[in-house]
């Protein structure tokens, strides 16, 4: 038996993505400021954006986003029984599966990544030790590189985690769900 239901964690995802839509809305900079973008930041070397310091068209638009994504999921909780259960089954793997590629992507092919770093100073060698950027990176052209910050990589952190463990909650529960579907077959089948 899970510890907490997928519900709860979706729902809390849910509410996770509008407040960060409010805040990205209202004050960004807050979002950049939080002391666990700071630490990820720091420990993977990843560079501070400042463009998250003020309000802009962009972060406007991915606040409206987030806050629509976040609205939207907790929509399908009010859906008959069935439908967020074959819902939540599909989507939780397919977000569990994007948000670890973008997680991977913002560390791997970043200016912090071991795969640019020099074999004199160690490849696991704290990312600040190295020069920035190093010799062998080059930026990507089609705008990737505005995804290589902390607060970017923080957040699909978290999502990648969030969307394991509600994955991992869905397939505990189907299993539940199918013992006690058994359960009660085998007692009905006994009472005849």
């Amino acid at each position: 038996m899970a510890l907490i239901s997928a519900k709860t964690i979706i729902t809390s995802i849910s509410l996770f993505h509008i407040t960060l839509g409010f805040f990205f809305l209202t004050n960004p900079g807050t979002i950049a400021d939080q002391a666990v973008v700071y630490l990820l930041g720091e420990a993977m070397g990843l560079p501070y954006a400042r463009s998250f310091e003020t309000q802009s068209p962009a972060l406007a638009f991915l606040a409206v986003i987030l806050a629509i994504v976040g609205i939207s999921d907790l929509v399908t909780f009010s859906l008959p029984h069935e439908v967020p259960e074959h819902h939540w089954g599909l989507q939780a793997p397919l977000r569990l599966f994007f948000s670890f590629l973008l997680t991977l992507y913002t560390f791997v092919f970043g200016p912090s990544s071991p795969l640019y770093t020099s074999s004199s100073r160690g490849r696991f060698a704290h990312p600040s030790a190295h020069a920035h950027p190093p010799p062998g990176y080059l930026a990507s052209s089609w705008g990737g590189d505005a995804l290589k910050n902390r607060v970017f990589f923080t957040f699909m952190l978290v999502e990648t985690m969030s969307w394991f463990w509600i994955w991992v909650t869905l397939q505990e529960e189907r299993r539940e769900a199918a013992a006690r579907k058994v359960r009660r077959r085998s007692s009905h089948s006994h009472t005849q």
